[in-house]
C-alpha cells in the first residue's frame, strides 16, 4: 500500500501519456481518451493529498528551490521558443542566400502584383504526378507572399471534371488566370508566363503602340534578321496591342495611339507626315524615334526644336573589339541615372550608331536626360567621306559619346484645352477619345540606332530589355520596367587527385583521430587525480 501510495504521481503521468496516444490514433474515440484522462488527474490528486506532508518538507529544501528554478528556466526557454515560432508562422520573411537570387522575383514582377488593384484567382489544373506541379506551387507560393490579391488553388482534373468542361482544359497543366470579367490561361512554368498572365488580366484597357513604315523602316511583321517581330512578340507578352502605320496614307491620326514608334527611317518623313507627328506630341503624345547614321536628315532640325542634337556623324569604339563587336558598333556598360535605367546594369550593343546629345538651347517647358554614353575609348567619327576611320582630334570628338537621350514636354493647359476641342471635333462617332486628352505631358525617346532592336540584336545582353524599358517609360507603365532575367552561375570545386587524397585523410581520418586521442588523454588524467 505504501508503495502505491508513493507512486501514484508515476502513475497517473502514465495515465495521462496513454490518453493523449489513444486520442491521436482514434481521435473520433472520445469515450476512452476521457476515461483515462480522469484516471490520470485523479490519481495525481490522490498523490498530492495522500503525500501533503512529506511534500511540504521537501518543499524547504534547499534541492527543491535548485529543481524549481531549472524547472522555471525550461519553461521559460519554452515559452520563448513558442512565442517565436508563433510570431514567425504569422509574420513571416523569406531571404534568398544564392548569389544571383534565383530563389526569388524579379523587381519588374514584384512589381506588377504590388500594384494590382483587383485580387487574381490562379487556377492551376495539374494531375498529382506532373513534375511540373511542385515547380507551380513553389512559384505560385512566393507570388502570394508579395502580394495578398494573388489566389491561387490546385485542381486535379482526374478528380474535377466538371471544373475541367467548365473551363474546357484540353492539357494538364494549364492554369487560367481570372481578374473581374479578364481570362488568360497558360501551359507553360516560368516567371516570365505567370507575370505576363497576370498583367494581361489585371490591365484595365491594352495599349497601343504604332510602328511607322513606309520610310524603308524594318517591320514588325518580318521574322528575318533585320525584322521587328521579337520586338513585337515580346511588347505582346507584356499586355501591348502592336499595330503599323502610314501616315502618308491616313487622313487622320489614329485616336487610340498610345505611343508611335520611328524605327529607323531611310528617308526623309513627308511635310504632311511631320506636322501630324509635330501636332501629336504638342497634344501630349508620346513618341521613340530611332535615327540610324546617314538617313533622314530632315529629323536633325525637327527633333532640334525639342532640344535633341543630332550630329552627322558615326560613333567608333575600339573596345567594342574586345567583346566581340567591330569598332562601329559601340558598346554601353554605364547609364545615367533615370527611371528607365536605374535597375538597369547590363551591357548594350549599338550597330553603327550616331550621336545624340542635348542642345545649348531649348525650350523651358522641356526637360531633357542623356540616358547611354559610349567608354573612353570611342569617339565621334566626322568625316564620313574617308575611307580610313582614325581620329582626329581637331575634327572628331573625344567619347564618352551619349546616344540616346530622352525629354518631358510640359502641355500648357490652355493649348491643351483648344486641343481637345479641335480633337473631339475631328473624332468620329463610335470611336474612343484620344489617350493624349488625359495626359499632361509628351515624352520622346531620340535614339542614334535602330538595328539594336532587330532580330539579329534583339536578345544581344541587355538590347531588348533596353528597348522595352524605354518603351514602357514611354507608356507610363512603371511597373512593367524590364529587368534582365535571373541565372544560376555554376559553382563547382575542381581537384587534383592529390588535393583530393589530401582532404580525405585530413576530414575522415587524422580530425576524428585527434579527437580521440585528446579524449582518451583527457579520460586517463581525470583517472590518475
Amino acid at each position: 500500500m505504501d508503495k502505491l501510495k508513493k507512486n501514484l504521481n508515476s502513475v497517473g503521468l502514465g495515465f495521462l501519456f496513454v490518453a493523449l496516444i489513444v486520442n491521436r490514433i482514434w481521435p473520433y474515440r472520445k469515450i476512452p481518451f476521457f476515461i483515462l484522462l480522469a484516471l490520470g488527474v485523479a490519481s495525481l490528486i490522490a498523490y498530492i493529498v495522500l503525500n501533503f506532508s512529506l511534500l511540504r518538507q521537501s518543499v524547504t529544501r534547499k534541492t527543491f528551490l535548485y529543481s524549481s528554478n531549472l524547472i522555471l528556466i525550461i519553461v521559460l526557454v519554452l515559452g520563448i521558443l513558442v512565442l517565436i515560432n508563433t510570431i514567425a508562422a504569422r509574420y513571416h520573411h523569406r531571404f534568398d542566400f544564392t548569389e544571383a537570387k534565383i530563389h526569388s522575383l524579379s523587381d519588374q514582377s514584384i512589381s506588377v502584383i504590388k500594384n494590382l488593384k483587383n485580387d487574381v484567382m490562379i487556377k492551376a489544373f495539374f494531375r498529382e504526378g506532373n513534375y511540373n506541379r511542385s515547380r507551380m506551387e513553389n512559384l505560385l507560393k512566393i507570388y502570394a507572399y508579395h502580394s495578398k490579391k494573388i489566389k491561387y488553388e490546385f485542381i486535379d482534373p482526374d478528380k474535377n471534371p466538371g471544373l475541367v468542361k467548365r473551363y474546357d482544359i484540353t492539357m494538364d497543366g494549364t492554369a487560367v488566370f481570372e481578374c473581374g470579367d479578364k481570362e488568360n490561361r497558360i501551359t507553360s512554368v516560368s516567371e516570365e508566363e505567370i507575370t505576363n498572365a497576370i498583367i494581361k488580366v489585371s490591365r484595365e484597357k491594352k495599349k497601343i503602340i504604332y510602328f511607322l513604315e513606309g520610310h524603308g523602316e524594318a517591320s514588325i511583321e518580318e521574322s528575318d534578321d533585320n525584322g521587328l517581330s521579337y520586338a513585337k512578340d515580346e511588347l505582346a507578352k507584356l499586355g501591348y496591342e502592336v499595330k503599323k502605320i502610314s501616315l502618308a496614307l491616313e487622313e487622320n491620326f489614329p485616336s487610340d495611339c498610345d505611343l508611335l514608334v520611328i524605327p529607323g527611317p531611310k528617308k526623309d518623313l513627308l511635310p504632311n507626315e511631320v506636322e501630324t507627328i509635330q501636332n501629336y506630341i504638342n497634344k501630349g503624345g508620346r513618341v521613340f524615334f530611332m535615327i540610324d547614321p546617314e538617313t533622314a536628315p530632315g529629323m536633325m532640325s525637327f527633333l532640334q526644336q525639342y532640344g535633341f542634337k543630332l550630329e552627322n556623324d558615326l560613333i567608333v569604339d575600339t573596345i567594342s573589339r574586345l567583346l566581340g563587336g567591330d569598332y562601329f558598333m559601340p558598346v554601353v556598360t554605364e547609364y545615367e541615372y533615370h527611371e528607365i535605367t536605374k535597375k538597369f546594369r547590363y551591357a548594350c550593343f549599338f550597330p553603327y550608331a550616331r550621336s545624340i546629345d542635348i542642345a545649348e538651347k531649348k525650350p523651358d517647358n522641356i526637360s531633357l536626360t542623356v540616358l547611354a554614353k559610349t567608354s573612353p575609348n570611342s569617339w565621334s567619327e566626322r568625316q564620313l567621306n574617308e575611307r580610313q576611320v582614325k581620329f582626329d582630334k581637331d575634327k572628331d570628338k573625344q567619347g564618352p559619346i551619349p546616344l540616346a537621350a530622352v525629354a518631358t514636354i510640359k502641355i500648357e493647359e490652355g493649348e491643351k484645352e483648344e486641343e481637345k476641342k479641335e480633337e473631339e471635333s475631328k473624332t468620329t462617332e463610335g470611336k474612343s477619345s484620344s489617350s493624349s486628352e488625359s495626359k499632361k505631358e509628351a515624352r520622346l525617346a531620340v535614339f542614334g540606332d535602330s538595328d539594336f532592336t532587330t532580330n539579329r540584336y534583339f536578345n544581344l545582353s541587355g538590347n531588348g530589355n533596353f528597348f522595352l524599358n524605354t518603351i514602357n517609360w514611354l507608356t507610363e507603365e512603371a511597373d512593367l520596367i524590364s529587368i534582365q532575367p535571373r541565372t544560376s552561375s555554376p559553382r563547382t570545386i575542381h581537384l587534383s587527385p592529390s588535393q583530393a587524397r589530401l582532404i580525405f585523410f585530413v576530414s575522415v581520418i587524422i580530425l576524428p583521430l585527434f579527437v580521440l586521442i585528446t579524449g582518451i588523454s583527457v579520460w586517463l588524467r581525470r583517472r590518475s587525480l
